[in-house]
């Protein structure tokens, strides 16, 4: 038979057990998997905390920035910059912007900006040196020639191979000199787009090549007596996209590629698309 003090003892047990048991620490949230990014809004590890750095070129042409103003969030490019900043919980104030070059911004080595929106085509070599987003436009490459000149007549690829041609340098314009018309003579090479149009105005050249949302801004507002030649089809039978450039390995890639997915899928660039960019349908195609 137990005793009564038996008893007592085993109840006395039984309760510091339980209250051990009630201030026990809740057990720990498993973490992270191992390479999973965390894209909580606002909270991403970017170059300065809380704010989010855009990069660009300097100077910027329409219908990619207005004005040589990437702030303003008008033109395509600065609509979609502020749209993926959103995206990722970093209103306006919240963004600020750096310039720097065009091929400087795609060059090995740490960045001053956070992912840079500057016309950048995705493409392999590209992509050994950077990350890049998803894409959030496709583009193809256009041939621009002063009406008076002798390329305005071309009706096709063959007919721009004997053309003094020219394009800024390192650019999928210039690359699409060399791969789709292979012409007889060296195209010319410039800094800047600016640089391209002035030597067509002035003779240097028969024709350039840029994208095709760039070749109707030049010949509607910017070159008088210019035109459009035609479109050049796709290099290789695969689209031309643009993606927002950003550090190699970045922690931030995949979080900026899945705002860029959000805004594809729920139908804002196609929105900023028809705001911001003409037609491809109304410009020839040269075969």
């Amino acid at each position: 038979m137990i005793s009564s003090s038996a008893v007592r003892r085993v109840l006395a047990v039984a309760a510091l057990v339980l209250v051990a048991a009630a201030c026990a620490p809740e057990p720990a949230a498993a973490p992270p998997a191992a390479g999973a990014p965390s894209c909580e809004p606002g909270a991403l590890p970017t170059l300065a905390s809380g704010t989010l750095t855009f990069g660009t070129d300097q100077p910027v042409y329409p219908p990619w920035y207005l004005d040589d103003d990437p702030t303003s969030g008008r033109g395509f490019e600065s609509a979609v910059a502020y749209a993926i900043a959103d995206g990722l919980g970093y209103p306006r104030d919240k963004v600020t912007w750096v310039r720097v070059p065009f091929n400087a911004s795609i060059q090995p080595g740490p960045k001053s900006y956070d992912l840079n929106l500057t016309e950048f085509s995705i493409t392999p070599e590209r992509a050994q040196a950077v990350d890049f987003s998803a894409p959030y436009y496709d583009v193809k490459q256009a041939v621009v020639a002063l009406s008076t000149g002798p390329a305005a007549a071309a009706t096709s690829i063959a007919d721009l191979k004997g053309a003094r041609l020219g394009a800024q340098v390192g650019t999928t314009s210039y690359q699409a000199i060399i791969d789709q018309i292979a012409p007889t003579t060296e195209p010319a090479v410039f800094n800047t787009n600016d640089d391209a149009k002035l030597a067509l105005s002035n003779g240097q050249v028969d024709a350039i090549v840029v994208d095709l949302p760039t070749a109707f801004y030049i010949t509607s507002a910017e070159l008088e007596g210019s035109e459009i030649v035609g479109q050049l089809p796709l290099g290789g039978g695969t689209p031309e996209q643009f993606g927002a450039v950003l550090d190699k390995d970045s922690p931030l890639t995949t979080c900026v590629s899945a705002a860029v997915e959000k805004l594809r899928a729920d139908g804002t660039l196609a929105a900023l698309e028809e705001q911001w960019l003409a037609s491809a349908e109304t410009a020839p195609e040269l075969r």
